[in-house]
């Protein structure tokens, strides 16, 4: 196999425009895992080409072998918007997607694939795509019928732990009393009368790792993970939303230890004061009664639920026993954002990035943000690697004209959560955005 890849590396060298004579290369070397080499030849394609879906489409598979998601899923979707996405291709896509947590948009590319190939079963894309109802030797129509519902929802085993999380240590030392150690030392707490579950509600800027830490929770217990919001549960018919909550809360009871996160409460748990004779009041008082554990215990499940507006949140669901924890999730600090900076970059070729300057210049940055910043740079090397024919690995420089381009997007919610710290803080539940602003009442 060698000696006919180096007859075909002399053979482009005598012909290097004859681009199907260098994809056939390309393709011999990815079959012979020499990925680097494959990937510089699809590219050099690409320059020359930028719309050869060969190309593309093998590129993305090196980068798929090299665990290089992002890059890779940049290129899928790319393909996706061309209509030459084939289904070993779509299953590719979904196994990047699942590795960059992108679950929702991996579920809804599975949906397609199996569309295609209605037979398809692959265990491990299976398992975490887990919807409710979904058991093993499910016939395919069902299947597909569950993953293309609206209404259907995740359950998935996380494997990423709190070490995996940059910063955050207060928030990770509250779930860790509340939720995590009561399970680990189940005698213990219940000599002092605890039980093990309850909720903790987080609130904060949207993008600064709330649903993350919700995941790593259940990663850090080995438990189950469900998360739902409000288009997981509301219906058009009388009823049946409040039945949608409960057969919810009756999944995570029936897989415990489980983690269910609820994303947005504010949308299930707006203050009920506000809607009068709204079907969505018998919405809320049912969450109430899930919460309560009134007909069936919740023993062993644990709620974690986020917000970006906890003004408006029912004060209900801060009673004990419900939401008896409230934590802000502030922007990451200046080490936090090296290190969430230092885990972005791990997998994608780059060099000489000090993490530490470009941690300086981004106060306010969400984690989100700094994602943000560093697929900017990403797509720019990239771009740079299609045109240069090799890999252009990011650099600083990449990184500080992204902080240019991409700025903070926190400091709207900060503007509107400084009023009600200011002027609603009656109970204190604000103090934390006070100190974190440095503002004094």
């Amino acid at each position: 196999m060698n000696n006919v890849i180096e007859q075909l590396k002399q053979a482009v060298e005598i012909s290097p425009d004859n681009i199907p004579l260098r994809l056939h290369l390309a393709e011999m070397m990815l079959q012979e895992n020499m990925l680097t080499e494959a990937s510089e030849q699809y590219s050099t394609v690409l320059k020359r080409d930028h719309k050869n879906t060969t190309a593309l489409a093998g590129l993305a598979d090196s980068y798929h072998k090299q665990n290089k998601y992002s890059a890779a899923i940049i290129l899928f979707e790319q393909l996706q918007q061309m209509h030459a996405l084939n289904f070993d291709q779509r299953i590719k896509f979904v196994r990047c997607l699942l590795k960059e947590h992108s679950i929702g948009q991996a579920r809804d590319v599975y949906a397609q694939a199996l569309a295609e190939e209605p037979n398809f079963r692959d265990a491990e894309i299976d398992d975490i795509l887990r919807t409710t109802g979904i058991e093993t030797g499910m016939d395919a129509e069902s299947l597909l019928d569950e993953l293309s519902s609206p209404g259907s929802f995740f359950m998935e085993k996380p494997t990423i732990k709190f070490s995996d999380v940059g910063g955050m240590q207060k928030l990770k030392q509250e779930i860790s009393l509340k939720i995590i150690q009561p399970l680990k030392n189940p005698e213990l707490y219940k000599a002092f009368g605890k039980k093990i579950g309850g909720g903790i509600l987080m609130y904060g800027p949207p993008g600064c790792g709330k649903t993350f830490i919700a995941r790593a929770t259940a990663g850090e217990i080995d438990a189950k993970f469900i998360t739902i919001g409000l288009h997981d549960i509301l219906d058009m018919w009388m009823g049946n939303s409040e039945k949608n909550l409960h057969e919810v809360f009756e999944i995570a009871r029936q897989n415990k230890p489980c983690v269910l996160f609820i994303d947005e409460v504010d949308a299930l748990g707006a203050s009920r004061a506000d809607m009068r004779q709204s079907a969505m009041r018998q919405i809320i008082n049912q969450f109430l009664a899930e919460l309560d554990g009134v007909k069936d215990s919740n023993e062993g499940v644990l709620i974690l639920a986020a917000t970006n507006a906890p003004w408006s949140v029912d004060s209900a669901f801060r009673r004990p026993g419900r939401f008896d924890r409230v934590i802000f999730v502030a922007p990451p600090d200046e080490e936090s954002r090296k290190e969430i900076i230092e885990s972005l970059l791990k997998d994608r070729p780059a060099e000489k990035i000090d993490a530490k300057d470009i941690a300086k210049v981004t106060a306010g940055y969400s984690g989100a943000d700094l994602k943000a910043l560093v697929d900017i740079a990403t797509e720019s090397k990239l771009e740079e690697s299609m045109l240069k024919g090799s890999l252009q690995p990011i650099t600083q420089k990449e990184l500080i004209k992204a902080i240019k381009v991409h700025k903070a997007t926190t400091a709207e919610w900060f503007g509107t959560a400084r009023n009600y710290a200011l002027y609603a803080n009656e109970t204190g539940l604000y103090d934390e955005i006070l100190q974190y602003l440095n503002l004094k009442k």
